[in-house]
């Protein structure tokens, strides 16, 4: 048996009994989204909230949702070679100083750079800390995070405080990179959104919002989806990398070199980590502020669970975060009203299905939610803001409950390894 093929059986794809669900393939995938539009139009028509899936709310989402869908790549890479990265929060705060510190003084695109070795800087120290010396994932992780915000923290005192424009908590303005939308197209899909069609017109909208205002560094970000799929899965690099995630004993039995493909793996995760942390001060704000990333690592790695490891699935759940973060900015409680509406219909269909498969508690459970969901929607007219601002985290808990019976992460995910285990 070659080292290729026994590779693959080591980090093929999941199983489909007791324990994973099937690989979404991309019309699977295109369905799912098909279906999610139809649901918001529904709720769309339903409730008047007309701007839930306007332009300016699917551009703004999206720029919302590329932070904590770099997060989010950067977990997959380190998990899917065994390493849990809870520090994901730090190499972000760290993309964000770095990002920054470079971005005022010399341009944008070198503070890219530079938040991208920041947090490659923290990614290396999780490596050095839970492959070298074995420490509990969780517990490297959390020192990653504490110690980058001390870090910033303490930088910023002599750096942006004496800076013109600057102070101890945030940086000078930061030149923003080139923004383009498609001319012609743009304008033509936001005729038909403002038209409010069924169906129609909430395509256009999100059409539309893929082709305004859309920064380059956006653009990059979105390639990074594939590019992370095609060398994971298509290549022999990304097959060794994978096999020390699953059965790191039969990995270096083959000739794996197991701690330099984890280290290459958190390195990257943590680039990547970097990389959001950059987006953030120099696209989203155009200024680094303390706690500017709010806890967007973590709901990186929410959205990573929820895509059941794979990059499809975590792009999908970046952007229902980003949706749900978008919300507050936009029409605020009017459109987290709305979501009421669909959280009640979205539990009928699922009572529905427990009613087919014969899970008789379960369903009756979702059908009562549904319903007093559905009475709170009735009777009020607006959420209070304290419900509004805190949506996006009550999303990334509800998709975390209702996901989790159907995950399977790696296997040797998060266990220690030393060479030579296995002989």
């Amino acid at each position: 048996m070659t080292e290729s093929t026994s590779t693959v059986s080591m980090a093929g794809t999941a199983p489909t009994k007791g324990g994973g669900r099937r690989k979404l393939s991309l019309p699977v995938i295109l369905l799912i989204i098909a279906g999610g539009l139809l649901l918001f139009s529904l709720v769309r028509i339903l409730s008047g909230a007309n701007d839930l899936t306007s332009v300016g709310q699917v551009s703004g989402a999206l720029q919302l949702a590329v932070p904590i869908g770099l997060a989010g790549l950067g977990g997959l890479w380190a998990e899917r070679a065994g390493v849990i990265n809870i520090g994901l929060e730090g190499m972000m705060i760290l993309g964000t100083w770095f990002g920054a510190w470079a971005g005022y003084q010399w341009g944008p695109w070198t503070g890219v750079l530079m938040g991208i070795a920041g947090g490659a800087l923290g990614g290396l120290l999780h490596a050095i800390v839970t492959v070298t010396f074995k420490v509990n994932h969780i517990v490297s992780g959390v020192a990653v995070t504490i110690l980058a915000t001390g870090l910033t923290r303490y930088l910023s005192n002599f750096t942006f405080a004496e800076a013109a424009g600057g102070s101890s908590k945030q940086s000078p303005r930061i030149d923003r990179i080139d923004r383009i939308t498609i001319p012609g197209l743009s304008d033509w899909l936001g005729e038909i959104q403002a038209k409010h069609w069924f169906f129609v017109s909430d395509l256009a909208g999100v059409l539309g919002g893929l082709v305004t205002n859309l920064s380059w560094l956006t653009v990059v970000a979105i390639l990074l989806v594939p590019a992370t799929w095609w060398i994971l899965w298509r290549t022999s690099f990304g097959l060794r990398l994978r096999s020390c995630g699953e059965n790191p004993v039969a990995a270096e039995s083959l000739g794996v070199n197991v701690y330099k493909y984890k280290y290459i793996a958190v390195i990257v995760s943590g680039g990547l980590a970097g990389l959001g942390g950059a987006f953030l001060a120099i696209v989203s704000t155009g200024i680094y502020q303390e706690g500017q990333t709010g806890g967007r690592g973590y709901i990186g790695l929410a959205a990573m669970i929820f895509g059941n490891w794979m990059p499809g699935g975590m792009a999908l759940g970046a952007g229902l975060f980003g949706f749900t973060d978008s919300l507050k900015l936009r029409g605020g409680a009017e459109n987290v009203h709305a979501m009421l509406l669909l959280l009640a219909i979205l539990l009928v269909i699922a009572a529905v299905w427990q009613l087919y498969k014969k899970k008789y508690v379960p369903a009756l459970v979702s059908a009562v939610v549904a319903g007093l969901l559905y009475t709170w929607y009735a009777l009020t007219d607006e959420l209070p803001s304290q419900f509004v601002d805190a949506a996006p985290y009550v999303a990334t808990l509800l998709v975390l409950a209702l996901s989790a019976q159907r995950l399977r992460m790696p296997k040797a995910n998060g266990m220690p390894y030393r060479k030579g285990q296995g002989k």
